[in-house]
């Protein structure tokens, strides 16, 4: 691969979520020509799914330091760059009992080492904060969680992404690669609208997948060690708390209440996925999120119900079972499959959340820079995005969206 300042090459991203808005953008600043596939609606997978928390990093402050610093860094860019995809209406975690509450000193004095601005409140003041708050809370820590827009927030990437000149192609199936010797050229897809089959040449591959990036490594022989872990969230209409609300304690099943516009949305749970299109919600964990959420906000069962689905997380690593699909770490991973594999000419994400979406991106695009011998620095987290709206309104000739 050869890649000289005056002429930068065609990569190819897979995925049309948000680390391949984020990735499709950053490659866009540095000079790259670029071409997204989606093979569904832009944002259709886990990315459209969750239930919309935007992590200061006060939920990994204990166990993972090094990721609740990233978060609230992200926080802050994101607030700057997408101003309009975040409600920073902040957090509270709630303590409904001793055991709890005595969690909070080790919980604030890691959110302190991680730079996450934190503050004590007992319970009689949460309740005059948030009325609808349980009577059995003893008392929470607020720290400056946000609602995010799962949907506008990577509408922003993509939209400065197509302003540099990115092709944008959804409901575009990825079918095969083109390889050269070990060394992906290209990419065959199948426009599902039209079933037209096509060869895309291409110098290089970054497969943000998501869930589905297991698949597309299968398509070059590469077995990339990826867990599929589902897990279901409910929405109930009506907004009965301004802060999101979760729980005192370490993470597990239906521990954090969100407030996104004028539905409350409890999440989430977690099992052991088949597969990435494993999303049919098992009834138990209906029941699971209920209880849940009338614990800390008891007013949630008084409700219309709105709906319940299933997102996909994609985990980075394998495991056999939902206990050890537990323990897999949320943490971001690219793998350069050359180094790894043999293969030539991709690199694979996995892992990661919502909120790091623009960091994973940087950290991808560092990685394929380093391997093109480009030294040219990141600038995604400069100056604010092109509204997202602007995605729509481009001239058709600049856009296959909708096409």
């Amino acid at each position: 691969m050869c890649m000289g300042e005056k002429t930068k090459e065609h990569v190819v991203v897979i995925g049309g979520g948000g680390t391949g808005a984020a990735t499709a953008y950053d490659l866009c600043q540095r000079g790259y020509r670029v071409t997204v596939f989606e093979q569904g609606e832009l944002t259709c997978g886990s990315t459209g799914r969750h239930h919309g928390l935007l992590h200061s990093g006060a939920r990994y402050a204990v166990n993972d330091a090094d990721v609740a610093r990233e978060c609230i860094q992200e926080v802050h860019i994101l607030l700057k760059i997408a101003p309009e995809s975040i409600e920073p209406n902040r957090g509270v975690f709630i303590a409904l009992s001793e055991e709890e509450l005595s969690f909070r000193d080790e919980f604030m004095n890691a959110c302190e080492t991680a730079g996450i601005e934190n503050r004590s409140v007992d319970g009689e003041t949460l309740r005059r904060m948030e009325p609808n708050l349980s009577p059995d809370c003893l008392g929470g820590i607020i720290v400056p969680d946000g609602t995010l827009d799962a949907f506008r927030l990577p509408m922003y990437f993509f939209a400065g992404a197509q302003e540099l000149g990115a092709v944008i192609r959804n409901f575009t199936r990825v079918t095969g690669f083109r390889m050269r010797g070990g060394t992906i050229t290209g990419v065959h897809v199948r426009d599902l609208r039209t079933g037209r089959d096509e060869t895309v040449g291409c110098d290089f591959v970054i497969n943000t997948a998501g869930a589905w990036a297991g698949v597309i490594a299968e398509m070059a022989d590469v077995d990339l060690p990826i867990t599929p872990a589902p897990g279901t969230m409910l929405a109930h209409k009506g907004r009965l708390v301004n802060m999101i609300i979760e729980r005192l304690r370490p993470a597990t099943d239906g521990d954090i209440l969100v407030p996104q516009r004028n539905l409350s949305i409890i999440g989430a749970t977690q099992w052991h996925g088949k597969g990435p299109d494993d999303c049919e919600v098992p009834d138990k964990d209906v029941e699971v999120l209920m209880k849940a959420a009338v614990e800390m906000v008891p007013k949630f069962a008084e409700l219309p119900y709105q709906k319940a689905w299933a997102a996909v997380r994609p985990l980075t690593g394998r495991a056999d079972n939902e206990a050890d699909g537990r323990e897999l770490s949320r943490e971001f991973a690219a793998q350069n499959h050359a180094e790894s594999d043999g293969v030539q000419g991709m690199i694979s994400v996995t892992g990661g959340k919502a909120t790091t979406l623009r960091s994973m991106a940087e950290k991808t695009v560092d990685m394929f820079c380093s391997l093109a011998g480009d030294d040219t620095v990141c600038r995604s987290a400069e100056a604010p995005l092109p509204d997202y709206r602007r995605f729509y309104t481009a001239s058709e000739s600049r856009m296959r969206y909708g096409a």
